[in-house]
């Protein structure tokens, strides 16, 4: 039996790359020699687990360097060629918080972890200001057809990524399409942790508010990577890999320092943790920075918190710590979870979201789109009934939670997560008018999640979907 699945899987690869050099063949037919080709979204779950080498792709991109990211956004691949320009050889050392993989010989593999891909994207060209312009008005597009009227934007900011990205959206795409009225949705930006000083400085002269559509929140770092590239930080090593717990992708010191400035300045802050560790190491240095800094009403959150050993969840509430989490993503790891990291680890402390509640932790849904799809609805019938593409039964049951509390998470508490509670998030006197109209009038029929879609997308009293400018 394990020799036929083997025999099923090489087969299945094999046509994977007849595929995919076809398919670089009509997309790519002229492609002038040196130029780059760019892409992403794979995920090697989706093909047995196998992760992917440049060999797989050398062949048909001899003379143009590439890179394809993971869907996650925490590992990609490069090919030979873009590897040598990188100058990312056998003596190329690990960077702190990366991974450069190689082979058994020493040899680079062609993919790198988490704070490895700065080695290679600080030579990518940068998207150009007009496409990243006309990619906002889309985007916005996208997202009023699916109810959605206000956006946290963490912006271009992932572990190898510029941290000038974010800042260069700031006043490129966004301040660019308020002042000719082109914004279409809000947008609630946090900035790389390192800038946070800059951040401060900006605030004091504008104000949070930079208009109805513009707010400034706060700042963000990462503690870890992500469970697709196994380099969330756990602490238990991987069942697929028993040396490896996952990466720190930034040193706890540098991370508690930055903290501790941002939050003295009275800067939001955010702090991606996904493994059970990674969240841990947040929780206590939320803890500390609280207890060094005094009290006051500072809405620290924790990006995904996907995996908690027992007792973390009542912490998140006892500490008033936001679980800012997308339950889109437990369709990816329902299968994948239990041979990373055991059963027993995986049914026991992953997307906790009703032992989260249960501790009064304040639950904040969101998509982290484009790694999820940007659907309110989809992500709620997700943390409602839990169940993956092609299960019949939920994946832990116990932490399904009820409409109600869905419902809010995608709401009002989303929108105290960002401290825009007093704007957004119910309707309200005083509050802006943003709402969407659903295609039933029946609260059991959303809870089926039968048929229902979204018809109209108000915001600020106005339809914006379906408009003749959309």
């Amino acid at each position: 039996m394990n020799s036929r699945k083997y025999r099923l899987r090489s087969h299945f690869l094999h046509y994977l790359y007849i595929f995919y050099k076809q398919l670089i063949t009509l997309l790519f037919p002229d492609k002038p020699p040196g130029s780059w080709i760019l892409g992403g979204g794979w995920n090697n779950d989706h093909w047995g687990g196998d992760l992917p080498v440049a060999s797989w792709i050398d062949e048909i991109t001899p003379n143009n360097p590439v890179w394809l990211s993971r869907m996650d956004g925490h590992m990609g691949l490069a090919n030979s060629f873009s590897l040598t320009m990188a100058g990312i050889t056998n003596c190329t050392h690990n960077p702190v918080g990366g991974t450069v993989m190689k082979t058994a010989g020493g040899e680079p593999t062609g993919l790198l972890i988490d704070s490895a891909m700065k080695l290679l994207l600080s030579i990518k060209p940068e998207v150009s200001v007009d496409d990243r312009r006309d990619a906002l008005v889309r985007a916005s597009r996208f997202a009023l057809m699916r109810g959605v009227t206000t956006v946290v934007d963490f912006g271009r900011y992932f572990p190898g990524a510029e941290i000038e990205n974010v800042w260069d959206d700031l006043s490129d795409v966004y301040q660019w399409a308020d002042a000719r009225g082109k914004m279409l949705v809000r947008v609630c930006l946090f900035f790389p942790m390192e800038t946070w000083s800059r951040l401060l400085d900006l605030i004091n002269r504008t104000g949070r508010v930079l208009s109805q559509w513009i707010y400034l929140a706060g700042v963000k770092a990462f503690s870890d990577g992500s469970l697709g590239s196994n380099s969330a930080l756990f602490h238990e090593p991987y069942m697929d890999e028993p040396d490896n717990c996952g990466l720190q992708v930034t040193q706890i010191d540098s991370l508690y320092n930055m903290t501790l400035a941002s939050d003295r300045s009275g800067l939001q802050v955010a702090i991606h943790a996904i493994g059970d560790k990674a969240n841990d190491m947040i929780l206590n240095l939320y803890e500390s920075v609280a207890s060094s800094n005094g009290r006051r009403d500072r809405r620290f959150r924790v990006e995904h918190a996907q995996h908690l050993v027992p007792g973390t969840a009542a912490r998140f509430g006892e500490q008033r710590i936001i679980a800012s989490v997308q339950p889109d993503h437990l369709l990816d790891d329902a299968d994948s979870a239990g041979k990373k990291l055991g059963l027993e680890r995986a049914v026991t402390g992953s997307y906790l979201f009703r032992s989260l509640l249960a501790g009064n932790a304040i639950l904040a849904f969101g998509s982290d789109w484009p790694v999820a799809k940007i659907n309110p609805l989809g992500a709620i019938k997700t943390a409602v009934k839990r169940t993956p593409p092609g299960w019949v039964d939920p994946w832990i049951p116990s932490e399904c939670v009820t409409l109600s509390d869905a419902l809010n998470a995608s709401t009002i508490s989303a929108a105290y997560a960002s401290f825009l509670d007093n704007h957004l998030g119910s309707l309200s006197p005083g509050k802006f008018a943003d709402f969407v109209v659903l295609s039933t009038n029946s609260w059991d029929e959303l809870e089926t999640y039968i048929s229902t879609s979204v018809e109209a997308t108000y915001v600020g009293g106005l339809q914006a979907y379906p408009s003749s400018k959309i």
